[in-house]
């Protein structure tokens, strides 16, 4: 029942998910689907940091590259991208573990965002990142 329920009514399947686990019914479980979710939602944590990564170093790449262009609002889109990576992190601690490859991921597409957003020649700016993780979350610095 519950896995007809899950394909016809997603939110009933996770209120009958959780009346299940609160009661201690387990037997009754709709465990394929339920190991689904879940593991789909630590995907989108992780999914949304890398958003944030390509956004935060897009921007800075923007300063790097186009500084006279340089507008307030690519410094509150900065700081507002390094807010909500660290909230992000203060909640889902075991992602710290992953940001070098969230970082790694981000930057190829956060290097075409920058180039689109730009008109600059993507050659203009580097095939590998210029800066350390650390640097790109630090709240002082800037390139």
């Amino acid at each position: 029942m519950t896995t007809a329920l899950y394909k016809t009514d997603f939110y009933g399947w996770t209120k009958r998910q959780a009346s299940l686990l609160q009661n201690e019914e387990y037997a009754d479980l709709d465990l394929p689907n339920l190991i689904e979710e879940i593991e789909a939602m630590g995907r989108q944590q992780r999914q949304t940091v890398t958003s944030r990564f390509i956004i935060l170093i897009a921007h800075l790449l923007k300063i790097k590259y186009q500084l006279q262009r340089k507008s307030s609002s690519w410094s509150r889109t900065i700081i507002n991208q390094r807010t909500e990576i660290d909230v992000l992190l203060i909640g889902n601690k075991s992602l710290r573990n992953e940001l070098p490859e969230c970082f790694a991921d981000a930057y190829p597409r956060a290097r075409k965002t920058a180039q689109k957003e730009t008109g600059l020649d993507l050659a203009v700016f580097p095939v590998d990142c210029p800066w350390s993780l650390e640097q790109i979350l630090d709240p002082d610095w800037l390139p």
